[in-house]
């Protein structure tokens, strides 16, 4: 049964996040909202956008999370990301940062040195990803997962290929550790070819292109740049034929069907638990970064 195109969507905003991230939100907005995207709570594409060099990187300085996770995906530049929790890393093209904030945790992005130094394209993607009443307050943890990590899988016919990021294609596993189940796809498709999606019934499924032109199912065409299809929760293919070279990403998940409260960097059940976790930031029970970056 064919998953059906519900609608497809331009960004909902254009901000910037910090002086690094210029950023298109493709969801929420008043036609994808939580309850229609769950797991997945918002999705920022960020760029391209061309930065000279500059001495001092450009990104976002502290700043606290809670319940949930953070998944940065990178397709141009270098970015560095360090926490309260003793956490520190770069990724680059094709590498992955996935955070789980869970019961809270403070960091800070910014562009890494010597990209800053050089100055560059920077292009990435930034989800979040809820996380179920159960795990909210479980321990932060802290998953780089490296473009050399990710299984790639060849599509027939020389159409394209998929990197398996989290979830399952054609046998091959992503390396995410997730706590509910979660499909992403990186796909890099060519002029010409033919693909079919399949994923579970009864899960949310987006489709995000960042850019290209691709026919769904022979009728719904996503093209150019910024736009994301929204599918049935119903059915398990979606045909592609792809009209010109794209770059997609695949999020499919199994809904959390539980309340959603939601201010800034916390994503609770419960407005009470929302000002609890206001109350323990202030505290510093998240805990705060040291002052030499």
């Amino acid at each position: 049964m064919t998953k059906k195109v519900l609608g497809i969507y331009e960004s909902g905003s254009i901000h910037w996040v910090g002086n690094a991230f210029h950023v298109r939100t493709m969801f929420p907005t008043h036609r994808l909202t939580h309850q229609a995207v769950s797991p997945f709570l918002l999705l920022d594409y960020a760029g391209p956008t061309e930065f000279p060099a500059t001495e001092r990187p450009r990104g976002v300085g502290e700043h606290p999370h809670r319940g949930f996770e953070t998944v940065t995906i990178v397709y141009q530049g270098k970015v560095a990301h360090r926490d309260s929790g003793g956490n520190a890393g770069v990724v680059g093209p094709g590498d992955v940062h996935w955070m789980t904030a869970a019961s809270g945790v403070v960091h800070e992005e910014y562009q890494e040195q010597e990209f800053a130094r050089t100055g560059g394209t920077m292009e990435m993607v930034q989800l979040w990803v809820n996380l179920p009443k159960a795990h909210k307050m479980a321990a932060p943890a802290y998953q780089t997962l490296l473009s050399e990590q990710i299984p790639v899988v060849e599509l027939d016919g020389g159409a394209g290929f998929v990197r398996v990021i989290a979830g399952e294609w054609e046998g091959q596993k992503g390396p995410a550790r997730t706590f509910t189940p979660v499909h992403i796809y990186d796909l890099r498709l060519r002029e010409g070819g033919t693909a079919e999606l399949r994923l579970p019934s009864g899960g949310n499924t987006l489709l995000f292109l960042l850019r290209g032109s691709i026919l769904l199912n022979g009728t719904n065409k996503l093209e150019g740049e910024a736009q994301i299809a929204h599918l049935d929760r119903q059915g398990e293919s979606v045909s592609m034929a792809v009209q010109e070279d794209s770059l997609l990403l695949v999020l499919s998940g199994a809904p959390i069907e539980e309340p959603v409260a939601a201010y800034g960097p916390f994503v609770m059940n419960t407005q009470q638990e929302l000002l609890q976790a206001m109350e323990d930031y202030r505290a510093s029970r998240m805990g705060h970064l040291t002052a030499v970056r």
